[in-house]
């Protein structure tokens, strides 16, 4: 029994099994959501109080209780129960994908001196200092920066501790310890633009969510065009929100727009934004979440984990981009942040607001049945008209000039220079005997001349390849060996600048290979075109340009995805080359190309979301152009010019492809026509993996009875991955029944051998 000044607890733990833990805990129970220490078999690990426990045959003691500042509500905590519900994840890893880490961000603290006591005249200040000069200086300084420095500041003006000492001695100064906010974007600039008035669309639009603001909660799906002004209205809703005493939530699908984002909120709301998302470090996040559940901030602004922030009056959610994919979570819990955020909306009657040029198809049919409603703003602000767009059937291209030069471009790789570079050698800008002609299938004629254009009329110009790297695969052309992952069952992309084959997927890397492991020829090709390749091209072939290049690989700093767009927003670059990253959501008045280099890439994977993510991808790129006075246009490369993708794309048609897509999967049966799960069985051991798929389908079919119907399984279509074989199979029917079917999974059944994993995704973007 617990003696009378312990408690008894529930705890969740980030551990695959779904139940909770009873442990002791000296004194009153802490909050619910407060992270403890525990003991767990062997091991130490953080865990989160959940509620009072009862007793249990064997009851441990909490080490110790860790910051509870990060304590959930019961909002929050409500929440987290209905995560670990729907996605069938422990309670214990939902808390964990939600709270900033604890323990690791203690606050930094720092002294700061400040004026205690003014003095009014000369000849007091003469009186009290006396010969004591450096007391007297270091008095004034203090007092000409607005009464306090810290003290570090003070040492580096020349003021030492003693002389900060005799000014405390004298009743002058008070130095204190205080802890310091690690706000990232303190320093930011805000946009400098005024406020636009709304239009006529817009407020129509605001109309309508004020009315609904003012009842409690709805969701609407805002479906506008780019350069439609949603952002706007997104400031509109939040400012009405805020005025009438309740908070806010700003969701955007990428930390590249958050600097952007934060600008434009901070004009409008000066310090009431704090932000949230995985780039920042452990202190700033913690400090962020402190504010937040303080309501010192009123508006948490972030990518997918900011849907959890600790906002004290939730009034509305915006979900930007809301079509987009990294909204959801790849690792469990495997949870969507849309979908978190209209049931979290709804728990706490706030308006949710999903807003995008190329809504998700589930969006779209909640839309169409009523669940949500409709908002349309079909045209661009201030009298804009859609950029022209011109398709390039790269299919008519000449074989041999193009092969050869790819084959140039490729082959250096080796001696670390291409023939065309030596021609161009020297600073950029510098006078050169006649620029190369690029490939002609990687930038065609007409790219090249609209290119040239703009660059003479001091435009900028954005291009798009969503594939990263320099050559896609290595190719014996002697037995047509690729050079494949060791761990995984794809090939290695080559990496120019660091000379390194690299794993996309694991990132296991490796020497480009000088001949084939297989033959021993040395007759090595390098094959396909990444972003890498795009950027050497066109710095070989247009040295004048100022090329940047937006990819992961260029992004892996803290600040370098601002420091890009910074650039680019102050016409510092004239051609920004990048994966889909820079396709949305960016807003540069002086890009007026877009250039689209391969249209294809991701068209034809065996995924039934392949043809939505190309025409999402493809209008919301082509939607960066024309966005100022200047007018714009787009340039879109393909082999397959008449397929009904680039068609709507170029036409600007989204619902004449929602349309056609529905319909394609209505026969057979694909989301949003049925609710679906992904369970994947993995081993190191490519029998296994089949036989534990095999297994547990043979277990489902009869647990189950045809209500979900278990399809599969069938080899994953990248069957290897970080070394271990993969065989999926997946749930179709509705939601309850591919609900119960997973719990009944996850509770019950064990795959055979220690090796063996099972992983639940429940409504799957990919199958991949």
């Amino acid at each position: 029994m617990p003696g009378p000044r312990s408690s008894l607890v529930e705890v969740a733990l980030p551990v695959p099994v779904r139940r909770l833990f009873t442990y002791r805990v000296a004194g009153a129970p802490p909050p619910a959501g407060t992270a403890v220490r525990v003991p767990f078999q062997s091991r130490t690990l953080t865990g989160w109080v959940v509620g009072r426990g009862t007793e249990v045959a064997r009851v441990r003691d909490v080490l110790g209780v860790l910051d509870s500042r990060l304590a959930l509500g019961s909002e929050l905590l409500g929440l987290a129960r209905w995560i670990a519900d729907y996605y069938v994840a422990p309670l214990g890893v939902v808390l964990r994908a939600m709270l900033p880490p604890p323990g690791r961000a203690a606050p930094r603290r720092r002294l700061v001196a400040r004026v205690a006591r003014p003095i009014g005249t000369l000849v007091e200040l003469e009186g009290v200092f006396g010969r004591a000069r450096r007391q007297r200086e270091a008095f004034e300084a203090l007092v000409q920066a607005g009464g306090w420095q810290t003290v570090a500041a003070l040492a580096e003006k020349g003021f030492s501790r003693s002389v900060v000492a005799g000014l405390e001695k004298k009743g002058l100064v008070r130095v204190a310890s205080e802890a310091v906010v690690r706000d990232p974007f303190r320093d930011a600039a805000a946009g400098g633009e005024a406020a636009p008035t709304p239009t006529a669309g817009q407020r129509a639009v605001l109309e309508r969510l004020g009315t609904a603001e003012e009842g409690r909660g709805g969701t609407f799906l805002l479906h506008g065009v780019t350069s439609s002004g949603k952002t706007l209205v997104y400031i509109e809703l939040i400012r009405k929100v805020l005025e009438g005493g309740r908070d806010a939530l700003m969701l955007v699908p990428e930390i590249a727009l958050t600097p952007q984002t934060v600008s434009r909120f901070r004009q409008a709301f000066g310090d009431q934004v704090a932000v949230l998302h995985s780039g920042l470090s452990d202190g700033e996040r913690f400090d962020a979440w402190v504010q937040l559940q303080a309501g010192e901030k009123r508006i948490a602004i972030g990518a997918r984990s900011a849907v959890f922030a600790p906002v004290r009056r939730l009034g509305v959610i915006v979900v930007d981009e809301e079509h987009d994919g990294s909204y959801k979570q790849s690792e469990s819990p495997r949870y969507h942040a849309r979908d978190v955020a209209v049931v979290r909306a709804a728990r706490a009657g706030a308006v949710c607001l999903l807003g995008s040029a190329t809504p998700s198809l589930e969006s779209w049919a909640n839309a169409d049945s009523g669940k949500y409603a409709l908002l349309e703003l079909p045209d661009r602000v201030g009298g804009g008209v859609f950029p022209e767009v011109r398709v390039v059937d790269l299919r008519t291209r000449p074989e041999g000039d193009g092969a050869q030069r790819i084959a140039h471009f490729t082959h250096f790789t080796q001696s670390g220079r291409s023939p065309e570079s030596a021609k161009t050698s020297g600073p950029r800008g510098a006078e050169t005997a006649e620029p190369p002609v690029p490939p002609r299938q990687v930038i065609s004629p007409e790219l090249f001349a609209a290119l040239g254009r703009r660059l003479a009329r001091n435009e900028q110009t954005i291009l798009l390849l969503n594939r990263r790297g320099y050559a896609s695969f290595a190719l014996c052309q002697s037995c047509g060996e690729v050079m494949e992952c060791l761990r995984c069952s794809v090939a290695m992309t080559l990496h120019r600048a660091r000379r390194r084959m690299i794993c996309h997927h694991c990132g296991h890397t490796a020497p480009p290979p000088p001949r084939c492991a297989r033959c021993d020829s040395a007759a090595i090709s390098y094959r396909g075109l990444g972003t890498e390749q795009v950027e050497r091209i066109l710095m070989d072939s247009l040295p004048r340009a100022r090329i940047a290049r937006m990819d992961v690989d260029t992004t892996g700093g803290k600040w370098s995805h601002r420091d890009i767009l910074d650039r680019v927003g102050a016409g510092q670059v004239d051609i920004l080359v990048g994966t889909q990253m820079i396709a949305k959501g960016l807003d540069f008045h002086r890009v007026t190309l877009v250039g689209v280099i391969n249209a294809d890439i991701g068209l034809h994977f065996p995924d039934f979301r392949s043809c939505e993510r190309t025409f999402q991808l493809l209008s919301q790129v082509a939607g960066r152009a024309g966005r100022g006075p200047l007018g714009g246009e787009v340039i879109v490369q393909t082999y397959v010019p008449d397929h009904y993708v680039v068609r709507a794309a170029v036409a600007h048609d989204y619902r004449g492809f929602v349309e056609r897509e529905l319909n394609a999967r209505g026969d057979p049966r694909y989301p949003p026509r049925v609710r679906m799960a992904r369970i994947v069985v993995s081993s190191p051991v490519q029998e296994k993996a089949l036989q534990g798929a095999e297994a547990l389908a043979g277990w489902l079919r009869r647990r189950v009875g045809g209500r979900p119907e278990v399809l599969g399984p069938a080899p994953a279509p990248i069957e290897k991955l970080h070394g271990r074989f993969r065989w999926h199979l997946l749930l179709r029917g509705g939601a309850a029944d591919v609900g119960r079917a997973l719990k009944s999974v996850a509770d019950e059944w064990r795959p055979a051998g220690a090796g063996t994993r099972i992983s639940l995704d429940r409504d799957p973007l990919h199958l991949m």
